[in-house]
């Protein structure tokens, strides 16, 4: 085994590591503090104390459900790097995460849907119209769909989606009153339903993404080189969009628009093993869960005993560590 594999493996293990630290923190910090053993004790053994339940009824779901965000958005992040070769492209790109907020938005003011288990849904249809429509726009003209022109598809996409979920908000107070705690983005309040309903998405969207793995590689030289190799460029953004489509609606279903993540987590992940995406890839649905958590984890016990969402702490959780690693010049492009 070579040291450059040996490396790599190493930083997988602590990815590892990071995160089952990140998740026993989750099951034991908050407003009411409970000792990690009493936590282990309510996972294996059950119990009817009040801490047993605060445990297993809220605390748990709350945990799976920021390692399912973490884990999709990380991935479709770096997916979306990778098939666009632009080094700061995130889930956001193609207009999903807005084409997900549209979808809510309409489920509350015209279809009277008023439950997350019940947004879930609509928010998976508005990130997939919103995918294919950037996709499309970008295809259409010659030289087809080219990084260049996904990138600037998505933000007309994305331009016209918040336009859209402005103006239904703002003319309707009901809607605007519900929608703004969705909108937030937060993993507090969900429930074991939610994973449920999401957790095959995760599964197709994963399986998407690491059927494309080798072709990034190639593509990440170059078009020309990719062809060369045998990769079909096209298929391999068809697949790699999709992939990353479902993953951010995924995530923006569960949890609402949630920035940043899968934009750091790649480059991080990029900065420890290098570029090969069979290695970043499982880096960072790694890394992905563990900044989703610790910053829900930060965000219950900087203002006792009120929380700041996810959505706010991932961004200043995020934004040192990527500064950090472009003045240390570790950041690789995908």
């Amino acid at each position: 085994m070579s040291r450059t594999t040996s490396r790599r493996i190493g930083w997988l293990v602590a990815g590892t590591l990071l995160l089952l630290l990140a998740v026993l923190l989750s099951l034991a910090v908050g407003s009411r503090a409970i000792a990690p053993g009493e936590v282990v004790h309510a996972l294996l053994h059950g119990g009817t104390d009040d801490d047993a339940q605060v445990v297993r009824a809220l605390r748990v779901p709350r945990t799976i459900v920021g390692v399912l965000v973490g884990i999709a958005l990380a991935v479709a992040g770096t997916v979306m790097q990778g098939i666009t070769r632009n080094p700061i492209a995130e889930p956001g790109i193609l207009g999903v995460s807005q084409g997900a907020s549209l979808g809510v938005v309409c489920a509350i003011a015209f279809a009277g849907v008023h439950t997350l288990s019940g947004y879930v849904w609509f928010a998976f249809v508005g990130a997939g119209i919103a995918a294919v429509t950037a996709y499309v726009i970008a295809g259409s003209g010659r030289g087809g769909a080219t990084p260049v022109k996904l990138a600037l598809a998505g933000a007309a996409v994305n331009a016209l989606l918040v336009s859209l979920v402005s103006g239904i908000v703002t003319t309707n107070a009901a809607a605007l009153d519900e929608f703004r705690f969705w909108q937030v983005g937060s993993i507090s309040g969900r429930d074991a339903a939610i994973v449920g309903q999401v957790a095959p998405f995760l599964v197709a969207g994963l399986l998407l993404v690491a059927a494309t793995a080798r072709g990034l590689d190639a593509m990440a030289l170059g078009e020309d080189v990719a062809k060369s190799l045998g990769h079909n460029v096209a298929l391999l953004r068809i697949l790699g969009g999709v992939g990353a489509t479902v993953l951010t609606g995924v995530a923006v279903a569960a949890a609402g628009p949630i920035a940043f993540t899968g934009l750091a987590v790649p480059h991080i992940a990029r900065a420890l093993v290098g570029t090969g995406h069979r290695w970043v890839l499982p880096l960072a649905a790694l890394l992905g869960p563990v900044m989703i958590l610790l910053a829900d984890v930060l965000g219950r016990i900087v203002f006792p005993p009120s929380e700041v969402p996810v959505a706010v702490m991932t961004a200043l959780l995020g934004v040192p560590f990527l500064v950090a690693l472009v003045r240390r010049k570790a950041v690789v492009a995908a």
